[in-house]
């Protein structure tokens, strides 16, 4: 009887051990936020909401990933190689639209929208020496437009073709990051450099430190040209050292995409923990003040993502 009753404490046992092996482990969350270049402004903002998702989500696993941008941002989220990232919106338009000459294979279903964040203004500073003040002065001179199809360069060439210009009309055309460009500037390599970043980038606040600079503006009427959804705006006097004018200039929109494969749940918190961590941000870089959920949907070029969804409806800023 002894005997019998230790076979049966044995098969239970054995029994509970087989029932916990056969109990899944929960499923680490990995998020990887894809950013763009290291001096930019989508990197430090990147690196503060990798921190808040890390800390917010429970289980996760963030990292962040310097890259050439909003372009290859998106081929990243649609092969399924980022959880979330930043991007222009005229560029998340051309991936949506599957427009080859921006960068694309095909369409790129699988984005999905997470918020408008704040506006990338469109810089182009010049070094004084260089004598260029104006986009018609760029003729015959040095100009680094960003990385070949980024959304920095895609800017560019709205720009240029706006103001009837082609790259064929400049002496030399660079396609670098901001830093480089920065640093080809401060060796006299280079005349100019076209940067779509958050006023206050790092690259241009470390150049106007480094020589003096002009701030090249381009006018209302250029982008009125351009349409949608570029805006004319001001580069106000004081955001660069040595700069004593306003500077009129077009925008475009930031925006934080996802994609279809990111759970409901996931896409819910990295929204609400997005909004509930501004001061954070704004910490990161001062471009983040222009976040405001109010204006999350301002334009959104893509389906949003239902997990997102969920989020606009219990704050009250979607029925």
């Amino acid at each position: 009887m002894l005997e019998l009753g230790r076979k049966i404490m044995t098969a239970g046992a054995v029994a509970v051990a087989v029932g916990f092996a056969a109990m899944p482990a929960k499923a680490q969350e990995f998020i990887n936020v894809l950013t763009g270049g290291t001096s930019g402004v989508y990197y430090p903002l990147g690196v503060a909401l990798s921190e808040i998702y890390g800390k917010g989500i429970e289980g996760s696993r963030t990292q962040v990933q310097a890259t050439k941008a909003s372009v290859e941002n998106l081929n990243l989220l649609q092969q399924g190689k980022g959880e979330i990232a930043f991007a222009l919106g005229d560029s998340v338009a051309l991936a949506w639209e599957g427009d080859k000459e921006a960068g694309y294979p095909g369409k790129l279903d699988k984005l999905r929208g997470i918020a408008a964040i704040y506006p990338n203004y469109i810089q182009i500073v010049a070094s004084q020496e260089s004598g260029i003040k104006s986009l018609a002065d760029l003729k015959g001179k040095s100009l680094s437009v960003g990385a070949p199809a980024s959304g920095t360069e895609l800017n560019a060439r709205a720009i240029f073709a706006a103001a009837g210009m082609k790259y064929e009309d400049l002496g030399k055309v660079e396609y670098l990051p901001f830093a480089e460009s920065v640093e080809l500037i401060k060796n006299r390599q280079l005349d100019a450099t076209l940067q779509s970043a958050g006023l206050g980038v790092a690259s241009i606040r470390d150049l106007a430190t480094s020589l003096p600079i002009n701030v090249v503006a381009v006018p209302a009427d250029a982008v009125a040209k351009i349409g949608s959804p570029y805006l004319s705006v001001t580069i106000p006097a004081g955001t660069y050292e040595g700069q004593a004018e306003d500077v009129s200039t077009a925008a475009v929109g930031n925006f934080l995409i996802t994609h279809s494969d990111v759970s409901d749940e996931t896409a819910y918190q990295m929204t609400k923990l997005l909004f509930e961590n501004l001061p954070q941000l704004v910490a990161a870089h001062a471009a983040a003040k222009a976040i405001d959920p109010k204006k999350a949907l301002d334009g959104m070029p893509v389906p949003l993502h239902p997990g997102a969804e969920r989020y606009y409806k219990e704050a009250g800023l979607l029925k």
